[in-house]
């Protein structure tokens, strides 16, 4: 199994660039990081785990621009998102930018992409919120035909691109590899659900296996995941047991959130995590 480290990369936390050095240096398979690109006032929204927005959201580096950073002192990991939010971008600016990154990095892009929970931020993009979804597909399709064609154009119900040229393309000039959360695989080729807690009943293995076989019920059967082509990603707090449970479930990447800190308490939590995946980590990390 591929284990992976994601933090909110705050202003007032551990640099994103730093900690990029020391998962590399603890041997971590990838980093992944989040998007917003603002919080509204308008709170209309509800905060999908519940409460109060944490404030951490309101203080995000740009992901991008984070991974580029990191790309420039790391050779190995693989440089992810988990999500970014597709309504939010023109998809001719967000293809030339994850295909810079992925062609500068020599293709360690795994890129997560969702529709967005927060139907006020999409509106201040000038995404209508009521067809987030179709948004979100068709940008994905779109920015799929520019990556792996020469001549590209794209015309669906809410983007429509005219005949264009771009490049660099993705390493080896396919998409890097995908996943939308609550979304069909067609668009890239895994799932990443988020389980906030691995010790919670929601976020158990077995409700997390359960939700697996329906969605590859609903995708007509077909298995997808990432990297090997079979699994999902969560995102927790570790324990032994979730990890082994979701070792024989197939999965092939389980990505742990780490608290944000200065680097005395985030190296602390890393040298934790390191403890507890050394008996299942791939060889091939």
């Amino acid at each position: 199994m591929r284990f992976g480290v994601t933090m909110f990369p705050t202003d007032r936390a551990l640099s994103p660039i730093r900690l990029g050095s020391l998962v590399e240096d603890m041997g971590f398979e990838s980093r992944f990081l989040p998007e917003h690109s603002h919080v509204p006032v308008d709170r209309s929204s509800q905060y999908p785990s519940g409460g109060e927005l944490p404030e951490d959201f309101y203080r995000l580096h740009d992901p991008l621009e984070s991974l580029a950073a990191v790309a420039a002192v790391t050779s190995r990991i693989r440089l992810g998102t988990s999500t970014l939010v597709i309504p939010d971008h023109d998809p001719i600016m967000l293809a030339k930018r994850v295909s810079t990154l992925d062609h500068l990095s020599g293709g360690r892009v795994v890129l997560g992409v969702g529709a967005g929970w927060n139907l006020a931020e999409l509106a201040n993009h000038g995404s209508d919120p009521r067809f987030r979804w179709t948004i979100f597909r068709e940008r994905v399709e779109a920015m799929k035909v520019i990556w792996t064609n020469e001549v590209a154009s794209y015309e669906g119900k809410c983007v429509r691109i005219n005949t264009m040229k771009q490049w660099p393309k993705p390493v080896p000039e396919t998409p890097p590899a995908g996943a939308g959360r609550r979304e069909r695989t067609d668009h890239g080729q895994a799932r990443a659900p988020v389980r906030r807690r691995m010790d919670s009943e929601r976020s158990s293995p077995r409700r997390l296996g359960s939700e697996i076989a329906d969605r590859r019920a609903a995708d007509d059967g077909r298995r997808t995941g990432q990297g090997s082509g079979s699994g999902d990603a969560p995102t927790g707090h570790p324990h032994r047991e979730a990890i082994e449970e979701y070792m024989q479930m197939g999965l092939v990447r389980v990505t742990f959130r780490v608290d944000p800190g200065d680097e005395g308490n985030v190296t602390a939590q890393l040298e934790r995590l390191v403890r507890l995946v050394d008996p299942y980590r791939l060889e091939s990390n």
